[in-house]
């Protein structure tokens, strides 16, 4: 388990990837996630056969937040050059965390 922390202040709890079996799977057959899904060395990600809309952040190798999009199911995303890492998490949580480009993302584990 690991915490989403920006500011001192913990927006949400995460899994993160730790190996190619677990972010080649990502969130397939999931009806839902509580707390955010970090893929690590990730630039783009697809939607295809998941079964909810996702609120996607890109973050740089320092952390800060270089886009947010909303992506919804069966699509495929644009690749973002300085992105070392993604998070993913259901659609309007991004909203309610106060997750937005240009903070700075730290993940404690």
């Amino acid at each position: 388990m690991a915490w989403i922390v920006s500011d001192g202040i913990v927006m949400a709890s995460a899994e993160v990837t730790t190996d190619r079996r677990s972010r080649n799977k990502g969130l397939l057959g999931r009806d839902g996630l509580d707390g955010a899904f970090v893929v690590d060395g990730c630039r783009w990600i697809h939607t295809f056969g998941m079964r909810f809309p996702l609120d996607v952040a890109y973050l740089d190798a320092d952390g800060n937040v270089l886009k947010t999009v909303r992506m919804h199911r069966n699509r495929l995303g644009a690749p973002v050059p300085r992105s070392r890492s993604v998070i993913e998490a259901e659609a309007g949580a991004f909203a309610r965390w106060g997750l937005h480009v240009g903070i700075v993302i730290e993940l404690r584990r």
